[in-house]
């Protein structure tokens, strides 16, 4: 499957649209990630837990919107866009949101 945020594949022309495909992903931190993660803003440096969880999140959500595009019969999903939304205090929610195609 490929993924891109690009409108189209270089030397890949698109023969079908499918329709748009999503994946969305909430994750927590929990009380001890978050204790750390205040230290590291009163000192400085970066989040390695919050950067973890992020990350995973991306991939989950990704993950989940390549599977509704083979469910679909597409090979690919072009224009995909990330969002990122923070819902209450330790909650993120990761959206993708893209256009299967059968290239």
């Amino acid at each position: 499957m490929i993924l891109t945020t690009t409108s189209q594949i270089d030397g890949k022309p698109v023969q079908e649209y499918k329709g748009v495909v999503h994946g969305e992903t909430i994750v927590g931190a929990n009380i001890f990630k978050d204790l750390m993660a205040s230290v590291r803003d009163v000192f400085g440096g970066r989040s390695g837990a919050y950067e973890a969880e992020l990350k995973k999140a991306r991939e989950l959500a990704l993950s989940e919107l390549a599977e509704e595009a083979k469910k679909l019969g597409a090979n690919a999903v072009i224009g995909i866009d990330l969002d990122y939304e923070v819902i209450g205090q330790s909650m993120l929610m990761v959206t993708a949101t893209g256009t299967a195609v059968r290239v």
